[in-house]
């Protein structure tokens, strides 16, 4: 955590919520009450029916793999030495995808459609970073 070079992200009034979830290791998603509809990135409104009526629940934290790519090279302070890491879009089991790493395996075995699960990864006293690693079953 000290030394950290990477950005940290900054909670808002609306998405304080979500990263206090991930600070305890749970994975929370905005649900519409009035639709039923679940979303991410946190939102002060319903995207699909513009309620405000929204609640939050927490994920089952299981997902696929939607689409990735494997990072060779980033001279970014933070990213060059971890070099070659897995960006990802992770669609979770309840509908809304999350851009992401893919941690937990080498690059080369990762593939779309695989099944993976959440991990935290704390990097300040405040935010822990969701990422995924895949599930028993990837193999």
């Amino acid at each position: 955590m000290a030394g950290y070079l990477k950005p940290i992200p900054v909670p808002d009034e609306v998405s304080k919520t979500f990263w206090q979830g991930c600070q305890r290791q749970e994975l929370l998603l905005q649900k519409c009450r009035d639709c039923g509809r679940f979303q991410f990135y946190p939102r002060f409104l319903c995207i699909n029916c513009m309620s405000q009526s929204m609640e939050w629940v927490r994920s089952s934290g299981k997902g696929t793999v939607h689409t990735f790519t494997v990072i060779q090279q980033n001279m970014m302070p933070g990213f060059a030495q971890e070099v070659p890491y897995v960006f990802a879009i992770v669609e979770l089991t309840e509908g809304v995808r999350l851009t992401t790493n893919i941690v937990g395996c080498a690059p080369a075995k990762v593939y779309i459609g695989m099944p993976v699960v959440v991990v935290f990864e704390p990097i300040s006293p405040e935010i822990s970073l969701p990422k995924f690693h895949p599930s028993p079953s990837a193999f």
